[in-house]
């Protein structure tokens, strides 16, 4: 398949799955059966039952708002607990130390904002203990909330009354149970069927299978553990956190074209089909059609030129020896190539995935610059799963207010008139992560460690 027949399927098979996922999370959203009730009902009820969770009780957004918070920061607090706790705990094959507590401070943070910034090596740092119930499982709740906060902002404008926004345990709860779940139990038990690693062993020795005559080195430790399962949900809830320190470039976590295929694909689908729940839930599918259209067209050309970049060559490496032309494979993974690598570097950017197949500072000016204008672009373009919606829903509201004033009429957007809060509200949700960006640079710069930086070979 050529690289550009590449781009058209993956785009063609990702809006085909637009239509039947976005109906199915929106009953579930509603309440109504989607199929799957019928055999993970009764583990629903019982979590309410065993948490004391009326989940038909209405949330305002102020108390909805507090219960995200709250679960969020106990959530942080385990997964602190467990590093620091690691050489006590078991599932623990390696025998790793407890990880640091400005690294434990760090990953917490990290996974539970569905960040992800990984500052460790997996394979060297977390024991599987750790890995899975806490990372893999912040993995599926982080997620959970960015799309149980995107359904109560949708109920917002769906509903006349918009102190009914939902229940926020039972949001987060269906979300995890019919939609995380199944969606990873089946991607991770097709990428074992590739090759991919889900085992509790520890690390095994093995003997290089070319080792020359005379060698000094014939032996390789290869690391081992519950790999497919988080590798499942990092890509589906737009985590990105690898159990590895080279992440998806790693042939235990993406071993075939095949594997490589279905993560791609994994990591734009549910952000890409909430498009599609938004217009079952506000009773308006053109609206949620508009919106994926608008991601489309920006995401498409975007990826062109990323691989266009990517598939030009590098002159430095030209100088160097290189063949005149030839795609630029200077920290990529020779299996996947330099039009896969550019589709996955814009596709994670987008999506604020942050999981990767080769290295971003190896690109070319051109095809380095794409990622660089998604993460730019406040990863909107699909974005996170929840999150890159109603962070369009942000952009379309400023848009609406200023096609509004052009034409003279009182602006609205799905059924609900923008005013002046509206509009504050919507800059700020625009505006300041902007600012953040610009404030915490500037102290950076400010610091000697941040100037020492710009010197560093």
């Amino acid at each position: 398949m050529t690289p550009w027949l590449q781009l058209v399927a993956y785009v063609a098979i990702l809006i085909a799955a637009v239509k039947p996922l976005g109906a199915y999370m929106a009953r579930v959203y509603e309440g109504r059966p989607c199929g799957l009730d019928r055999v993970l009902g009764p583990v629903e009820r019982l979590l309410y039952r065993l948490s004391g969770v009326e989940p038909s009780a209405p949330m305002g957004w102020k108390r909805y708002t507090l219960a995200m918070l709250a679960f969020n920061f106990v959530g942080f607090l385990a997964v602190y607990a467990l590093q620091r706790l690691q050489a006590a705990l078991p599932l623990n094959p390696a025998g790793f130390p407890a990880v640091t507590p400005d690294s434990s401070f760090n990953t917490a943070v990290s996974f539970t904002t569905n960040t992800n910034w990984q500052g460790y090596g997996g394979e060297t740092t977390m024991s599987h203990l750790v890995q899975m119930a806490g990372l893999a499982v912040q993995n599926f709740v982080s997620a959970a909330t960015g799309m149980a906060i995107l359904a109560a902002v949708v109920r917002g404008f769906a509903r006349e009354r918009v102190d009914r926004i939902g229940n926020f345990w039972a949001d987060l709860v269906r979300t995890t149970l019919y939609i995380l779940l199944p969606l990873s139990l089946v991607v991770a038990l097709v990428l074992v069927s590739q090759g991919v690693v889900q085992t509790f062993r520890g690390a095994e020795t093995v003997r290089l299978v070319d080792a020359p005559a005379g060698a000094q080195v014939t032996e390789q430790t290869i690391p081992l553990g519950p790999v497919a399962s988080q590798i499942a949900i990092k890509q589906l809830g737009t985590n990105g956190g690898g159990y590895y320190n080279v992440n998806s470039s790693h042939p235990l976590e993406n071993a075939t074209p095949l594997s490589n295929a279905l993560e791609l694909f994994s990591i734009l689908v549910i952000s890409a089909a909430l498009c599609g729940t938004l217009g079952r839930m506000v009773d308006d599918k053109r609206q949620g059609r508009a919106l994926l259209a608008a991601m489309v067209v920006m995401f498409v050309p975007l990826a062109a030129a990323c691989m266009i970049g990517e598939g030009g060559g590098n002159p430095a490496l030209e100088k160097l020896g290189a063949e005149p032309g030839s795609p630029n494979l200077e920290g990529k993974e020779v299996r996947f190539g330099a039009p896969l690598s550019a589709i996955w570097a814009s596709a994670t950017t987008a999506a604020s995935n942050g999981s990767v197949n080769s290295m971003h500072d190896s690109f070319t000016p051109i095809g380095g610059l794409v990622p660089m204008w998604l993460m730019q672009l406040g990863e909107v373009i699909f974005g996170g799963v929840g999150s890159g919606l109603y962070g369009m829903l942000a952009f379309a509201i400023i848009a609406v207010f200023v096609a509004g004033l052009m034409v003279g009429r009182t602006p609205e957007y799905l059924g609900k008139r923008i005013e002046a809060f509206e509009m504050k509200m919507a800059s700020l949700a625009v505006l300041g992560p902007c600012l953040a960006v610009l404030l915490g640079t500037a102290l950076a710069v400010a610091l000697p460690s941040g100037r020492a930086t710009l010197n560093n070979p």
